[in-house]
């Protein structure tokens, strides 16, 4: 009789355990709050932040001057083999997007001699910012919790971050993301 009582109760104690469990997950899975606690943190960014920051001729440039268009910033450095690789598909990207407003920004974690250097041997047609230390803490909020490079945002014309992507990004990635963001006729 007690080995059926310990069944009984056994039984009983893992079907509330595993009921628990998936109305648990379930909770979890569909609470708008608890998604967005989980998924961004409390300290995440879902909108162009305002920031200033000097181009690589010594101008201050406010991220306001993009308003309207489709922003895509890309974090990256002169030392950086990933980013560098990335930037003739930024370059070919930004030209043929330039008509329907898409704007690449490059954001480098560099000193501005060092940017201005690179850009004797490696010419970029779209404009480069000086990061400094609150812009670096920016890119964490936006997304890179890794606070590693390459790190691109895309934000659409309302200064919303639809997109991060932590590493390089393939021609496809970024096909994939503005395909949405541009008119139909916009070929990609």
């Amino acid at each position: 009789m007690k080995a059926v009582k310990v069944m009984g109760v056994t039984i009983l104690a893992s079907s509330i355990s595993i009921g628990a469990a998936i109305f648990g997950q379930r909770w979890i899975e569909e609470s708008p709050m608890l998604e967005r606690l989980v998924e961004h943190g409390p300290d995440q960014l879902r909108t162009l932040p305002d920031f200033h920051l000097m181009d690589v001729q010594d101008r201050e440039v406010a991220s306001n001057a993009w308003a309207g268009k489709i922003l895509v910033l890309n974090f990256w450095a002169t030392w950086c083999t990933s980013c560098i690789d990335e930037m003739p598909m930024f370059i070919r990207a930004q030209e043929a997007l330039r008509e329907d407003g898409v704007q690449f920004v490059g954001i480098a974690a560099d000193k501005a001699q060092d940017v201005r250097e690179f850009l004797v041997d490696h010419p970029v047609s779209y404009p480069l910012l000086i990061a400094d230390a609150e812009v670096i803490h920016m890119s964490k909020r936006l997304g890179n919790r890794l606070e590693v490079l390459p790190f691109t945002v895309i934000f659409d014309r309302r200064g919303r971050r639809v997109y991060s992507q932590i590493g390089g990004m393939t021609a496809e990635e970024l096909r994939v993301e503005l395909k949405p963001l541009l008119p139909e006729s916009t070929k990609l």
